[in-house]
C-alpha cells in the first residue's frame, strides 16, 4: 500500500474513533439526575468533529489527485486542532477534574486528534514529496 493510503486510511479510522467515543466509552459526564452538564455540549461537538474527520480521511482514500489529497490532509489538520481546542477551551467542561469529562474525555479526545493532526501533517508532506512539489 501506498503510504498516503495508510495516511488516509488512519485518518479515517481515529476520526471513526473520535466519533464513536465521544458518545461512549470516551464521552462526557451522565448526571445522576439525569440532566446535561456543560461537558454534554463538548461531547456533541467531538462527535461531529470525529465524524467530519472519517469523512475527510474516506474521501482523501479514494481521491487519484495528490493535490486534491493534500488539500484534505491539511482540512483534516485543521479539524484535528479545532477538536485539540473543544473539550476545555471552546466549550467548558465540568468543574470537578474527577469528572468523567476532565479524567476520561478531555485527555482522550487531546490524544487522538493530536495524533491525527501528526499523521495530517505528515501526509501532506508525503503526498508533496509523491508529487515533486516543496513542502
Amino acid at each position: 500500500m501506498k503510504k498516503t493510503t495508510v495516511i488516509s486510511l488512519l485518518v479515517l479510522l481515529l476520526g471513526a474513533v473520535i466519533a464513536i467515543g465521544s458518545v461512549s466509552f470516551l464521552g462526557p459526564c451522565v448526571h445522576e439526575d439525569g440532566s446535561f452538564g456543560a461537558c454534554h455540549w463538548a461531547g456533541r461537538a467531538m462527535l461531529g468533529i470525529g465524524v467530519l474527520l472519517a469523512l475527510q480521511g474516506a474521501v482523501a482514500l479514494f481521491c487519484r489527485d495528490g493535490g486534491i489529497r493534500a488539500g484534505l490532509m491539511i482540512s483534516s489538520a485543521l479539524t484535528a486542532l479545532l477538536g485539540l481546542l473543544t473539550p476545555g477551551q471552546l466549550i467548558a467542561l465540568c468543574g470537578m477534574a474527577t469528572m468523567r469529562c476532565r479524567a476520561v474525555m478531555q485527555p482522550a479526545m487531546r490524544i487522538l486528534c493530536g495524533a491525527v493532526l501528526l499523521i495530517s501533517v505528515i501526509g501532506v508532506i508525503a503526498e508533496r514529496k509523491r508529487t515533486g512539489e516543496q513542502a
